[in-house]
């Protein structure tokens, strides 16, 4: 993947509609992936790839510290989208963890451990499991500083292709792209590597 002209890509594909972008890719693809933790606004990513590929992957990597808003909203989706899921979560169970190390702020030397265990180990494993070359995301301008410096189309740090249809969508637009498609949203969401809503969680960047 690193011989492909990202900036041509992205110059090409400016002023594509997300279903455009997706059916580019999805052609372009061997093994294609989208990956998701069913946080506000991920039922659109998920509803537009899977109607291009509807036996596309759906990685999610489950922390074990979603809220019950959360879960219910994955069953949800996972039912009425029909989502092909590929289901990854730490190898401790929460309870264990909580007796150890619990939930540390972001200033504790802790806090690399938990990510690790929570988000990156699962991550890495599923990853490596699938071996994408197409990794859909819904990363979005404004997201944080890393997001501002991508774009639709990037290059993870393993080289797969990464592509984020929405990436140029604000809020109002994917709340009418909900509203047009009747897909449920939910706002009861809880990262707990992150804490501050504009810190990158280390996956993207």
């Amino acid at each position: 993947m690193s011989n492909l002209d990202i900036e041509k890509i992205n110059n090409e594909l400016e002023g594509k509609s997300p279903q455009e972008i997706i059916e580019w890719a999805i052609s372009y693809a061997k093994n294609a992936v989208v990956t998701t933790n069913f946080r506000p606004y991920e039922v659109a990513i998920l509803h537009a790839t899977t109607k291009v590929n509807k036996d596309l992957k759906v990685i999610w990597c489950d922390t074990g510290y979603n809220t019950p808003q959360t879960y219910k909203h994955a069953n949800e989706l996972i039912e009425t989208l029909n989502l092909n899921v590929h289901l990854y979560v730490p190898k401790q169970t929460s309870a264990h963890r909580d007796a150890t190390i619990g939930i540390p702020q972001i200033d504790d030397p802790l806090h690399k451990v938990f990510t690790e265990q929570v988000k990156l180990e699962p991550f890495n494993r599923a990853m490596k499991e699938h071996k994408p070359d197409v990794w859909f995301t819904n990363l979005r301008r404004g997201q944080t500083a890393f997001r501002d410096s991508i774009s639709v189309v990037s290059l993870s740090k393993d080289g797969v292709l990464k592509v984020s249809p929405f990436y140029n969508w604000s809020d109002e637009e994917l709340d009418s792209y909900l509203e047009k498609n009747n897909l449920p949203n939910e706002f009861k969401y809880f990262d707990p590597t992150k804490v501050l809503e504009n810190r990158e969680c280390g996956l993207h960047s």
